[in-house]
């Protein structure tokens, strides 16, 4: 997230903002109304919704509440204990995530020594053996034997052509640019920084602490900061809200915090230098002034908005740190256990395929929803 704080904005001077004027097109009421009265006629002139809509009235009995408020008073008692069971059922269900969360701690120990032989394969501090970097493509099952061959003289000789590279050059930026939800981060001036973006790795909360997990970028040394590490701590709440216990559906990111950057002079990347003309209204003397503002930037991401102790705040920082959970969750659950495959883009199809199959799904429930011949309990 890239947008400046309030408190940024109110650090910058009104003479360094640009001058942008505002123009918001709104349809008035009587348009709106209009446009109802026209959608409220084609409905009442199609036989299929009247008939669905009188079926609907015949068969409802008020409200969810007005049909509470019509039991007798036994049965409201019998569904408070329901709810009560429900509450309990909440609890349980609270036990049950921090096993999962115990699991995910004790199932990251047995993938790390994998991710760390990725990363050493990233970064050319292993060379991989002929058996390790044997695969067979589809392509390739479809070859002949001298097609094979040829292939493989053909991409000898480009490999003779160009330099040699060390392990598998931009690696994760080639991985960020590739994810829609990364990229949209992205500005050209963070790309030289993350070419040196050596590994991420997540680390679970230890056992009796308060979940929460955290996202370790790992940098080989560079010209832009001095920090090896940079890292990002996502605390999690499992256990239901006592106010609204119904409501509670697994963990739920509650906060992060980030880190300092520990940037070389000249390079923070998360600050520009604009330079204003400002005309002196007495003298009419013309000065440049030269002003420091913050700049869009990835690097962004690790100074998130503070959540205050009574957890209110404004629009866009609640915004802000919406997009920002779900951005910690997409690395931790898909970008570092999956990251080779974004890099070829095989993940982003399936991300694709499955989001194509929900639509799909989705579409299907609202038809059967809105025949009304349909029948649930007829499979």
């Amino acid at each position: 997230p890239s947008t400046p704080s309030s408190k940024d904005q109110a650090e910058m001077d009104p003479a360094d903002m640009e001058d942008v004027e505002d123009v918001e097109e709104e349809e008035t009421g009587e348009d709106e109304n209009s446009k109802a009265r026209q959608l409220t006629v084609q409905m009442m002139q199609n036989p299929q919704i009247l008939a669905a809509l009188q079926e609907r009235l015949d068969g409802l009995n008020g409200s969810p509440s007005g049909y509470m408020e019509s039991l007798p008073k036994v049965v409201k008692r019998r569904v408070n204990a329901l709810k009560n069971l429900q509450v309990k059922c909440a609890h349980i269900e609270a036990k049950f995530y921090e096993e999962v969360h115990e699991l995910e701690r004790k199932y990251a120990a047995l993938y790390q020594p994998l991710f760390d032989k990725r990363s050493e394969i990233v970064t050319a501090a292993y060379e991989p053996t002929d058996e390790e970097c044997e695969w067979k493509t589809d392509e390739e099952e479809e070859l002949t034997d001298e097609m094979k061959e040829k292939a493989k003289l053909e991409e000898e000789k480009k490999d003779e052509e160009k330099e040699n590279p060390k392990g598998i050059p931009e690696f994760w930026l080639t991985v960020f640019k590739n994810v829609d939800l990364l990229s949209d981060m992205l500005q050209e001036h963070d790309e030289p920084v993350l070419k040196h973006l050596e590994d991420i790795k997540v680390k679970f909360s230890d056992p009796g602490q308060p979940m929460s997990f955290t996202l370790e970028f790992h940098f080989e040394p560079n010209e832009f900061f001095t920090n090896t590490v940079l890292s990002k701590t996502y605390k999690m709440r499992s256990e239901p809200d006592e106010s609204d216990p119904f409501s509670f559906d697994g963990p739920e990111i509650m906060s992060c915090v980030g880190c300092t950057i520990d940037w070389t002079k000249g390079k923070n990347v998360t600050l520009k230098t604009i330079k204003k003309k400002q005309k002196h209204k007495g003298r009419g003397t013309v000065r440049t002034v030269t002003k420091t503002v913050p700049n869009d930037s990835f690097f962004n991401f690790f100074t998130p908005p503070e959540v205050p102790e009574n957890g209110e705040l404004d629009e866009d920082s609640e915004a802000i740190l919406a997009a920002d959970f779900e951005i910690g969750h997409f690395i931790r659950e898909r970008i570092v256990p999956r990251a080779v495959l974004y890099f070829t883009g095989e993940a982003i199809e399936d991300d694709d395929d499955d989001l194509l199959l929900s639509n799909q799904e989705g579409e299907e429930e609202a038809d059967e929803e809105n025949d009304p011949d349909y029948d649930p309990k007829v499979s």
